[in-house]
């Protein structure tokens, strides 16, 4: 079965964590029997990432049936989502160094949500 689903969310700036909040989402009824491609464009801190897992998990899906792939990571983002995940596949493009005291990959490419959208926080 091929589904596509779509969650919108944004991570609250104001939190120490910069952990993410959902402003919409929607998943098909037998999502539980589903092979889930969770797409995401960087994994910082992992929290975006946690956070759609736990929704998908929640929702009935094995994290072993979870294939997740993002352009950019770092080894702190992906431990965590590891630790809380160890059963869901990675796939990523480019590892970088490390986060900043913002919570922004480095070198990184700055804010993905703020170039793809044109607004800028």
């Amino acid at each position: 079965k091929q589904w596509y689903q779509r969650r919108v969310r944004e991570r609250d700036e104001e939190s120490e964590d910069k952990r993410p909040m959902f402003f919409y989402k929607k998943l098909p009824s037998d999502i539980a029997d589903c092979q889930v491609l969770l797409v995401d464009p960087m994994v910082g801190t992992a929290g975006s990432c946690i956070c759609a897992l736990d929704c998908l998990v929640q929702h009935g899906v094995d994290s072993r049936n979870v294939l997740f792939v993002n352009l950019f990571s770092c080894k702190y983002g992906l431990n965590k989502l590891q630790t809380k995940y160890p059963n869901v596949r990675v796939i990523t493009l480019n590892l970088e160094s490390y986060l900043n005291e913002k919570k922004y990959l480095v070198p990184g490419v700055g804010d993905f949500g703020d170039r793809y959208y044109g607004t800028n926080h």
